[in-house]
């Protein structure tokens, strides 16, 4: 119960007041209910299920029984999940997205280097500059969540005016722009589509695949939930959307059709979906010390690629478009 009061008060100081209010007001006239039992159902749920409070809207718990709710997993058990699954001394890996692309090498299928690289050869600068896609990337090693990231068209600009945004914006990493699949272009091109395939190792020979899901831009760049995009169940043997996309606001409603190119989103199949299952696989036996790993992978006409591996994957991005949670299927690694 101590436990549960810490992780409570650590709710309430995390939580988004202006994100809860419109959450809160929007469940409370959805679903005509008073404000003293809408509290009192998002207190009691924290303590009892272990969830954050935002965690009670964006897994709706609104709307699931007891039983459904006792099958979610939020954020303190992810926490702890996490922690015991990836020790702090080994998430480095994944955190420093120079030191990822250097280790998991051409997994990664692009070039890259760091702003310090830039700097002493002139001519790795001038490669980059005349990439034919036209197009460079630069971010922060360290940002998260598709934040402080950039898309540069090199057609106008100088090696010196890169070097300069990197500086002033505090870019210290430079990737080759990633061309998707001409089928996920075709149904979501704001952004680049990754698909997040979550992997537990339990052994080399035994890498099991918890969770995967196809994330889609709508109007932004990134394609993360968090910044308005859409997230779609897959079915793990065939990787054919499932059911309708979801988003993490819950104000607004599933969908079926893709609201920029009006194309169905039911139904579609991601293509080379034996290879990205693969890729994942081979990227968790690559760091093994990390045993439970968010991959995020991009599909090209070419095949699947790398992009980044989270250790603290979003519990979210996974039980929202699945309506349902995966309690059962991690609680089996916890030995």
């Amino acid at each position: 119960m101590i436990n549960r009061i810490i992780y409570f008060g650590y709710y309430i100081l995390k939580t988004p007041r202006k994100q809860f209010f419109k959450y809160f007001n929007f469940v409370k006239k959805e679903k005509h209910l008073s404000s003293f039992s809408l509290y009192k159902d998002i207190i009691s749920s924290s303590f009892k299920y272990n969830i954050s409070i935002i965690d009670y809207f964006k897994l709706r718990f609104i709307n699931k029984t007891s039983r459904e709710r006792e099958e979610y997993v939020g954020v303190g058990f992810m926490y702890e999940y996490q922690l015991k699954m990836n020790p702090k001394g080994y998430r480095e890996l994944l955190e420093n997205k120079i030191k990822f692309l250097g280790h998991f090498g051409e997994l990664a299928g692009r070039q890259w280097a760091t702003l310090e690289m830039l700097q002493q050869d002139s001519a790795l600068l001038q490669r980059f500059l005349e990439d034919e896609k036209g197009k460079v990337v630069v971010k922060y090693s360290r940002g998260q969540c598709g934040q402080q990231v950039r898309v540069v068209e090199t057609g106008n600009i100088t090696g010196r005016d890169l070097l300069d945004l990197m500086v002033q914006n505090k870019f210290d990493l430079i990737e080759t722009f990633v061309v998707q699949h001409d089928d996920l272009m075709r149904i979501a091109p704001r952004g680049l589509n990754t698909i997040r395939v979550v992997t537990q190792f339990v052994s080399d020979t035994d890498i099991q695949i918890i969770g995967v899901g196809l994330r889609l831009s709508i109007y932004e760049s990134v394609d993360n939930i968090s910044a308005g995009n859409i997230v779609m169940p897959l079915d793990l043997q065939s990787g054919i959307t499932t059911d309708s996309a979801s988003y993490s606001d819950i104000t607004k409603q599933d969908i079926k059709i893709h609201p920029l190119t009006g194309l169905d989103l039911v139904g579609f199949r991601v293509p080379h979906w034996e290879a990205c299952k693969n890729l994942a696989k081979e990227a968790a036996r690559l760091t093994p010390e990390n045993k439970s790993v968010g991959w995020d992978i991009a599909i090209t006409n070419a095949g699947a690629i790398l992009v980044e591996g989270n250790h603290d994957w979003g519990h979210d991005s996974l039980q929202i478009p699945l309506r349902k949670g995966i309690k059962r299927k991690l609680l089996q690694f916890i030995g």
